[in-house]
């Protein structure tokens, strides 16, 4: 569990600090950004197309988006269901994106609205107590990725 902790709060830290300046970073907008970070879950915001169009996701930042997408659709077909070695590739490849952020500008906000979310689910698969509840935090997970696929290439 502390574990976990550590890399949320790090991972919160990327998803907050990418595409940010040093100009854009001032006492005043910690606060709101710690204040998001724990309050997030409870707001899911509406992404929003990008004048009717899905938007462009950086090269290097969608590879890792559709190894994490290939690997919730292999796992739908596996006769064995180990939902924590799932959620431990997951929480990898999340890794790897929000090292790798480079998005700016209002792409990068709507990503982290569905971001956001996404990174809620596989924390609560991760941390699920039995099959039943591992099993309902990964059908969210596949209704992400159809999310995703809507505003998102």
């Amino acid at each position: 569990m502390k574990k976990i902790t550590i890399l949320l709060a790090a991972l919160s830290f990327l998803l907050f600090s990418c595409g940010n300046t040093p100009n854009e970073t001032s006492n005043e907008q910690t606060e709101p950004a710690t204040h998001e970070e724990h309050e997030h879950k409870a707001e899911i915001q509406t992404i929003e197309l990008n004048k009717g169009e899905k938007w462009k996701v950086d090269a290097n930042m969608i590879t890792h988006i559709r190894n994490m997408e290939n690997d919730v659709i292999s796992f739908s077909k596996a006769q064995q269901k180990d939902y924590k070695s799932l959620a431990e590739k997951l929480q990898s490849n999340i890794e790897l994106l929000t090292s790798n952020c480079t998005m700016e500008g209002q792409a990068h906000d709507e990503l982290h609205k569905w971001l956001l979310p996404y990174i809620d689910m596989v924390n609560e698969l991760s941390e699920a107590k039995d099959d039943t509840e591992a099993s309902k935090q990964f059908d969210n997970i596949q209704i992400s990725f159809t999310t995703f696929n809507q505003y998102f290439q």
